[in-house]
This record gives structure tokens, sequence and C-alpha cells, in this order.
């Protein structure tokens, strides 16, 4: 990507507090950055699933629901602010005006700001913990531990497993009540090493590992630990439907709540629905109307419309050097999608009674992390606060 595209990306939605800005700007906003998008990566247009949804279904028209509206709280990720103390992190988080976090309790997101046996061995050392958010009207939404807890690798497993039944523990004292995650993923039988991601059931050999791992792995993982999640008063488990495990769309998430009980549900992060073609009102409205939304991860998704025809959508990039021949790559809310749409998103969010929060995530190749959450919050806070003005 040329320094030229990357500065016009960049000025697509400008930094600004969020919170002074009439309704009148707010409208402006709207319309200057609805259409906004990032720059193609090589060189092409940038296309949207379904044309950009229909153009958000015509836009507005759910906008018109009379629905009273929610202020969902607008919250970040940690791991963005891996490099800094945890009186640094919420010093920051503050300053952007940001009303909720989710903070890591080891796995992929790790424990940076979180020493979980610490506060689990400490109530003293877990009261001040608790209390520095507390001082700042910042709510500790969620506790994330992303891992593979049924990987092939049995001492794999049993870290990921326990990391998550620490993870319970400390939800319970905290009062924290939604916890997120992998639904993981095992090999394709007893002898694998490396976990098989299986999307395709042909030939029948395919077919048969799947259901292995199912009825074999997944099923019986997750109804354990939803069963251990129970008994501590944890009644939400959120799984980010993710590639590379076995929740990874819709169907898979509810296939898994089926099977185990309705301390499943999801951590709704469209970044990895764009891709899949699904529509994310859609996915947000069927998912909801079953109560089976605990969290949500905002990040969007650039795909590009000429690589995405001669490569399809199995192409991601997760560095700069790997723009110019992919079809997609993660990006900050309202640089992959029009803020037209995120507020559709928000919208729909607000229609079927979501109660948790607006997590925002950083996986941006461009935008550096701070600057990339700094982006989202303002296009969140702005069509959070233009929905609110239409529904007062």
């Amino acid at each position: 990507m040329t320094k030229g595209k990357v500065h016009e990306r960049e000025s697509t939605v400008h930094q600004a507090s969020a919170e002074n800005i009439s309704v009148a700007d707010r409208r402006t906003f709207l319309k200057t950055v609805s259409g906004a998008v990032a720059v193609g990566a090589a060189g092409g247009s940038v296309a949207s699933p379904r044309s950009t949804f229909a153009a958000a279904k015509q836009m507005g028209d759910s906008s018109q629901s009379q629905t009273p509206a929610r202020k969902i709280p607008i919250g970040v990720f940690d791991p963005v602010y891996a490099d800094l103390s945890l009186d640094s992190m919420i010093e920051k988080i503050s300053a952007l005006g940001l009303e909720a976090v989710e903070i890591g309790t080891g796995g992929y997101p790790g424990d940076h700001h979180c020493p979980v046996e610490e506060l689990l061995a400490d109530s003293a050392k877990l009261k001040a913990w608790k209390k520095k958010f507390e001082d700042r009207n910042i709510r500790v939404a969620a506790l994330s531990c992303h891992g593979n807890p049924v990987h092939p690798n049995a001492a794999i497993a049993q870290r990921d497993a326990e990391t998550f039944r620490r993870t319970v523990l400390l939800a319970e004292k905290l009062e924290v009540k939604v916890i997120v995650g992998f639904s993981g993923c095992p090999g394709a039988n007893p002898t694998d090493k490396n976990p098989n991601w299986i999307t395709y059931c042909w030939p029948d050999e395919y077919a048969a590992a799947l259901d292995w791992q199912w009825n074999e792995k997944v099923i019986p993982y997750w109804k354990q630990a939803a069963g251990f999640a129970r008994q501590h008063e944890i009644h939400r488990l959120a799984l980010e439907m993710h590639p590379n495990f076995c929740v990874y769309n819709p169907k898979t998430l509810l296939r898994l709540r089926g099977a185990v009980g309705e301390e499943i549900g999801a951590n709704c992060d469209l970044s990895h629905l764009f891709w899949q073609q699904c529509d994310p009102v859609e996915v947000i409205h069927f998912l909801g109307k079953q109560g089976a939304i605990f969290h949500a991860h905002m990040k969007d998704t650039v795909l590009y419309k000429n690589n995405v025809e001669r490569f399809g959508v199995l192409n991601f990039a997760f560095e700069t050097k790997d723009l110019p021949a992919a079809s997609a790559n993660f990006s900050a809310v309202g640089y992959g999608h029009g803020a037209e749409l995120w507020k559709q998103i928000v919208r729909a969010y607000m229609d079927v009674g979501y109660d948790g929060i607006l997590s925002i995530e950083n996986e941006d190749p461009i935008l550096s992390s701070e600057v990339g959450v700094e982006r989202a919050a303002y296009v969140l806070k702005n069509v959070r606060a233009e929905l609110l003005a239409q529904t007062s």
C-alpha cells in the first residue's frame, strides 16, 4: 500500500472528542463517513458483502423503530494496551471517555493487567484492583480467556481449561457475568497432534472426523465447563465465532448451545462474519431474538473487490506487507464499512435488548492499537448519540 493511500485511508475518519458534538454535527458526520472505506491495497475498489448489505437495507428503516433505545456502554478489550501498566491503561480509557473494559485473564489475550492467581489468593488485592476501575466509573464487563481447551496436545488443552476455571472463579468474586473465549478445535482423530478445522463434509472421511470432533471432544468439554460455570453463578459463556475453531458462525454456535445449554452464547465479533458474507444486522436479530448474544466485539473488515474476485475470501492479511495480494484484512470500526452501516448495527443491538457492552478490539494492520481504538470510539460514540437523539 502506498503512503498516499494509507494517508487517504487514515484521513477518512477524523480524531476528535465526540461527547460535545451537536446532533446536527453528528448527522453531518454520518453523511460524510457512511460511504468511506479503506482504500484498496491492490489498487482496486473495496467490496462489502452483498453490496454493503443492500446499502444497509436502504438505510434508516430500522432506525425508525419505536423500540426504546438503551445507551449501550462503549468499552475496549485490554490487549491493545499490553504495553501500558494497569494504572496507565485506566488513565487512557478514562481520557477517551470509554465506559467499560473487557479484561484478558490468560490464553491468547494474555493477562497483562490482571494477575489472576494473585487476585484469587488475596482478597485485599482483589478489592484494590477492582476499586481502580470503580474510581473512574469504568465497568469491568467481561473477562476473556480465549484458548483451545480441546487441543489434541493434552498439555495445551489442560493449560487452557485451567485458565478457564480460574477465570470463572475470578468472575464470581468480581461479580462479572460474562466470560469470553473460543470453542476450541481438536484434531480429526485420537492420534492427531495438531488441531484440524473441518468445514466441508466430503469426502466422507471429513464428515466422520467432524462428527468425532463434536461428539467426542467439543460437546463433552463444554458440558463440563458450563456445569462448572453454573456452580459458580456464571451463566454467560460468550464464544467468539472465529475461523480455525469449531464454532465459527451462527449455525455452529447454535449447534453447541443446543447440545450444552443456554450458558453458551455468542461473542458477536462481526469482523469474522463480514468475510463469510453474513448480513450483520440479520445475524444480530437472529441470535438476539434467541437471547444468544452475550458480548460484542467492535472490529471491522475490509474486503478488496478485485482480489476477492481473483482469489476468493479465504485470503486474509495480518501484516501490511501482505496487503497488496489480500482479499481482506481487519480494520478499525468505520474503516471497512461506513458509519451508516455501523449505525444500523448498533440499532440492531438496541432492538434485541442486548445488555452487554460494545467492546472495541483493534487488529488493524495500518492503524496502531491506540489510534485504532480512538477512531473506533469516535465512530461508535457518534452513531450511538445519533440513535439516542432519534428515540428521545
